[in-house]
């Protein structure tokens, strides 16, 4: 009988993930990097709330959502355009 993995939680790698969301060149694939950098930061700024971090990373991950979230809002309208 095989047993499962549990999912590898997707903020371990939130970094990884804000990478590929803004270099993504391929238009298709840029909604889903964005909205995965965004669930992994998210996910990770919830995660040091409970616990002891360094402001370094608070301060990393505050930056990282600023950006996905302009970056979506500007693929947004040049889409829309």
């Amino acid at each position: 009988m095989k047993t499962a993995l549990p999912p590898r939680p997707i903020h371990t790698d939130w970094k990884t993930l804000y990478r590929a969301a803004i270099l993504e060149t391929n238009r298709t694939v840029i909604p889903r990097r964005v909205t995965e950098a965004e669930a992994a930061v998210v996910a990770r700024a919830r995660e040091l709330f409970y616990s002891a971090a360094t402001a370094e990373e608070k301060e990393a991950l505050e930056d990282a959502l600023y950006a996905l979230r302009a970056f979506r809002t500007a693929w947004e309208h040049t889409e829309a355009a």
